[in-house]
């Protein structure tokens, strides 16, 4: 990519795509594409036809989706299935016929089999069943997989995917209903904190600045706080979190994989990547250890509470770095120092 190449960005307002945006704008680029789902719906075909005819994009990063927790993926299985097929096949689609020279498709580690030999390489894919609490999303993701390679073998595109372990960094959803696992857990530990120290006007402010989700928020006001916080497992004296702490989950700041994603397209081709590539530094760490790096960066001085009647996911989900290695990039930011920064981020609105 040159600097004056025209980039269409689809999700830049998202966690990962806003964090390819700062990049992209960090490195000199000038010529960046973006619309709102209120300016341009990703599921309509005609619409996104339009648009590509329209600006003739050079490149295209797909980072676009409907995305969410096991709370939300299992609550809304038909809307992410639908939602996330129809953006794939429109922007995939309307690439090709609009000449674009590289598309990077944006996955997600949930493809891989729910008991997938550990660490996933990239041909464990369709090797075996799916996890059930995010199969229908994960079915989406993969139909976005195997429409890029197919263009590519039909059509000589040159469409890339690349599968990134979970992601945390600013600009992340702290919807309770709708949250990953760590915008999930600094908002649980924050609030308990703030009720532990009695700051109930702060509690007010991020009230007011995310929502709660499951229709909460309707239903607070001044005199319910602490028993509406306890319903999403914050209390003055501890934090409720699901499951049992046991499983395995492996982390990456949202800046490393915009790092990655940059790396790839100014230096890789499908025919050195192939049919995907994991974008993953290669280890994990078991839940219980990092609820206790969160509550330590929070300040939370409370207990931790086991809620043994909700899931824990997939027991382990580390994916293999062999081949993003051999590419030529490895992950810079910590784990610690990235929640430190996703945690700034949260309580001020501030990137650093």
């Amino acid at each position: 990519m040159q600097k004056e190449d025209k980039i269409y960005l689809a999700g830049h307002k998202g966690l990962v795509g806003s964090a390819i945006h700062r990049r992209l704008i960090k490195e000199g680029f000038t010529n960046i594409v973006t619309k709102s789902h209120s300016e341009l719906d990703l599921t309509n075909q005609s619409e996104v036809n339009k648009f590509f005819e329209e600006e003739k994009p050079d490149y295209v990063i797909l980072a676009a989706a409907k995305v969410g927790g096991i709370m939300a993926n299992s609550t809304y299985p038909a809307e992410f299935i639908y939602q996330n097929i129809m953006i794939a096949a429109n922007v995939i689609e309307a690439s090709y016929k609009n000449g674009v020279k590289k598309l990077l498709n944006l996955g997600s580690s949930c493809i891989y089999p729910r008991m997938a030999p550990q660490p996933m390489k990239e041909d464990c894919l369709l090797t075996s069943e799916l996890e059930k609490t995010n199969e229908a999303y994960a079915l989406a993701k993969i139909s976005a997989i195997k429409l890029c390679k197919y263009y590519n073998e039909q059509y000589g595109t040159n469409f890339i995917s690349v599968m990134p372990t979970n992601q945390y960094g600013a600009l992340d959803n702290y919807n309770m209903e709708t949250a990953h696992l760590l915008p999930m857990l600094l908002r649980r530990f924050h609030l308990a904190k703030l009720l532990s120290e009695g700051k109930f006007d702060e509690i007010k402010k991020d009230l007011k600045r995310f929502k709660l989700g499951w229709g909460l928020d309707e239903k607070i006001n001044d005199d319910n706080i602490e028993e509406i916080l306890a319903q999403i497992g914050a209390y003055k004296d501890k934090a409720v979190l699901w499951g049992d702490g046991s499983v395995y989950r492996e982390m990456m700041s949202s800046d490393d994989l915009a790092d990655a994603c940059f790396y790839l397209m100014q230096n890789k081709d499908y025919k050195d990547i192939g049919e995907l590539v994991n974008i993953t530094k290669g280890d994990d760490i078991l839940l219980k250890d990092l609820f206790e790096i969160v509550k330590d960066i929070v300040g939370f001085k409370g207990k931790i509470e086991y809620d043994k009647t909700k899931p824990n996911g997939t027991p382990r989900k580390m994916m293999d770095a062999t081949k993003i290695k051999s590419l030529g990039w490895e992950p810079k930011i910590s784990l610690k120092e990235g929640i430190k920064r996703a945690y700034h981020w949260y309580v001020t609105g501030e990137v650093i």
